[in-house]
């Protein structure tokens, strides 16, 4: 299959959802975590829980960026802009997400801080070039997929002397997060991981061998279509089914088991792990993010500027450091579809276009 129809074509994914009921054994109950919000939706816009038998379950994790960036880095990226002549590059993504005394940062734009929607870092590199007046600073956020452009704009404005740029950096790593779950004193009943599909592109499938050696939990990489996702679960089940532990890779078209190393070069030549970083419904994590390294110092926000850091609690009636953690769905959130919506959202889970309760209410789960 090429093209993008096929991997929506209903035939197919019947025949994979009949295939799912004669091999799901009755008395047996399978817990499946896809970790990527890009699965959730995909499973949420297409159906896909209607087709599976009752005893395969699919539990959301942590897989989206804006969900599990802390409050204290949203109020971290509002004190940056508003400093005098600075500009703050964001995806629309974060412009939302609640932070600490109701603001966001599109309440500080209204207040005068300016700050501008980006598609790319390279929109912002190019914002600093045509303002060389202003500090431009870039909200990076994001996995392993969107690690490498970073690297290649602080790369570009090292070899060009753009002064005027600097990287709010915010990058997180997957596999320590799936660790996270695992080892987590209050965790859900994992038996396997539908595997990340765009982070799996750069870092490979390697990576997570360590959940099949020594978790003893199978991990399938798959693509974000729904025939891709369904072919996915049944390789988890065969495996659950056969008593095997391996990583298997769906997404074949994309994903290799070493990655991209040309990528892989980049982010290792311009970032270092951080000691630890927060993370919503995870807390502190060791050597889970990325800080740029000192030969670039000149190009991180944090070093240029003085930043604040502190630990802030989400919205008390808010869940989604539960529903991160596959504890609850979101309609066990008491706000959620309520208080609690895409247009008001009371937590980053319902802002994020990857985000679990946003999911559930776009594609009309919260009727039920």
């Amino acid at each position: 299959m090429k093209y993008l129809s096929e991997f929506r074509d209903k035939k197919p994914a019947m025949a994979l959802a009949e295939c799912l009921s004669g091999l799901a054994q009755q008395r047996a109950s399978y817990q499946l975590m896809e970790f990527c919000g890009g699965h959730t939706h995909t499973i949420s816009a297409f159906g896909l829980i209607d087709l599976l038998p009752s005893n395969i379950h699919l539990i959301h994790g942590p897989g989206c960026p804006v969900c599990v960036l802390p409050v204290g880095r949203i109020d971290a990226a509002i004190e940056l802009a508003l400093k005098p002549q600075v500009i703050l590059a964001t995806y629309a993504d974060t412009l939302r997400i609640p932070a600490s005394k109701g603001q966001t940062l599109l309440k500080a734009k209204a207040l005068g801080a300016d700050i501008r929607m980006v598609f790319s870092v390279e929109d912002a590199l190019q914002m600093a070039r045509k303002n060389p007046q202003h500090q431009v600073v870039f909200f990076a956020i994001g996995f392993e997929t969107t690690t490498p452009p970073t690297a290649v704009a602080i790369l570009t404005a090292k070899r060009e002397s753009i002064s005027n740029f600097s990287v709010f950096c915010n990058h997180v790593l997957t596999p320590v997060a799936m660790r996270a779950i695992l080892d987590s004193s209050q965790r859900v009943p994992l038996d396997g991981f539908i595997g990340p599909a765009h982070v799996s592109t750069i870092i490979g499938s390697r990576p997570y061998e360590t959940f099949a050696t020594v978790y003893k939990k199978p991990v399938v990489i798959a693509g974000f279509e729904p025939l891709d996702v369904l072919l996915a679960i049944k390789m988890l089940i065969t495996q659950i089914n056969e008593g095997r532990a391996e990583v298997e890779n769906e997404f074949t078209r994309a994903v290799s088991s070493e990655g991209n190393s040309k990528a892989q070069a980049l982010v290792n030549d311009v970032f270092q792990l951080r000691p630890t970083f927060e993370w919503r419904g995870l807390q502190e994590l060791a050597d889970s993010a990325l800080q740029i390294r000192e030969k670039y110092q000149e190009f991180d926000a944090e070093f240029r500027f003085t930043v604040s850091h502190h630990t802030v609690p989400d919205h008390k009636a808010c869940e989604c450091a539960q529903i991160l953690r596959g504890l609850k769905k979101p309609q066990q959130c008491r706000v959620f579809a309520t208080a609690c919506t895409p247009e008001h959202p009371l937590g980053a889970c319902m802002v994020s276009s990857e985000g679990a309760c946003a999911a559930y209410y776009l594609y009309g789960r919260h009727r039920s």
